[in-house]
């Protein structure tokens, strides 16, 4: 297993400081799924704009979660209402809506294949066309159960995800389930003392090998950010526990 800890590059603008439930950039394009019942919506802006260039609003009763760029579309989860829908990513869109057999949390693009959360220690491997289940995987760490995963992100091979309320993204194997590397991801944080929403939700790898954009929800920026190595740390699996929530 191998740690890292993250070097910020630069700090940029969130627009429109929303209550981020999903990432995802693409040639200086940034997509973000925004939540709460009433608030949800999916928006688009160029990165390091003050403002979104576009937002589509969800009606009130969905709650928006998730997202991925999937061959001419993406995916936007629901979290309790299992339905998802499907963007055009120009337009903003609504293209049609499936539905969806868990609680939506994260989703990414793994290869051929889709994989979600759903809070729990599974994803789920999805056709990428229809999101219906085909595989679960069951992620640990030295044998331990690795709860409350959440957005997800694919980069070099592997899963990257952040668990909910904890500074720290995993990469995970997607055949095995193991985790293989575990970030620090502490400088890239925000302090929000009147805000116990206000935690770590929403990575977006960017081109470089290595390199994410990490925000949180109601954040005031996305951080760019690079992996550099850190040092090692026994009982990793203690460092992911985040205790009753």
């Amino acid at each position: 297993m191998r740690f890292h800890r993250v070097k910020v590059l630069r700090r940029l603008p969130h627009p429109g400081r929303g209550f981020t439930q999903g990432l995802i950039t693409q040639d200086g394009t940034v997509w973000e799924s925004t939540g709460q019942y009433g608030q949800s919506a999916l928006r688009r802006y160029r990165l390091g704009a003050q403002h979104p260039e576009a937002c589509a609003p969800l009606p009130p009763d969905l709650f928006a979660e998730g997202i991925c760029r999937a061959g001419d579309g993406i995916w936007q989860l629901t979290w309790r209402e299992r339905t998802a829908l499907r963007w055009h990513p120009g337009t903003l869109e609504l293209l049609g809506a499936v539905p969806f057999n868990r609680d939506g949390w994260g989703i990414c693009l793994a290869g051929d294949h889709i994989l979600t959360s759903d809070g729990s220690s599974e994803l789920v491997r999805r056709d990428p066309r229809t999101l219906a289940p085909l595989a679960l995987v069951r992620v640990r760490c030295e044998g331990e159960r690795v709860d409350y995963l959440n957005d997800l992100e694919w980069s070099g091979g592997l899963v990257w995800a952040n668990i909910l309320t904890r500074p720290y993204l995993v990469a995970i194997d997607p055949v095995s389930g193991e985790v293989a590397r575990i970030v620090d991801a502490r400088l890239a944080g925000e302090h929000h003392w009147d805000d116990p929403q206000a935690v770590l939700n929403g990575i977006a790898a960017l081109p470089a090998a290595g390199e994410f954009l990490l925000t949180g929800k109601n954040w005031h920026y996305l951080h760019h950010v690079r992996l550099v190595e850190g040092r090692q740390r026994k009982n990793p699996a203690r460092l992911l526990a985040t205790g009753s929530i």
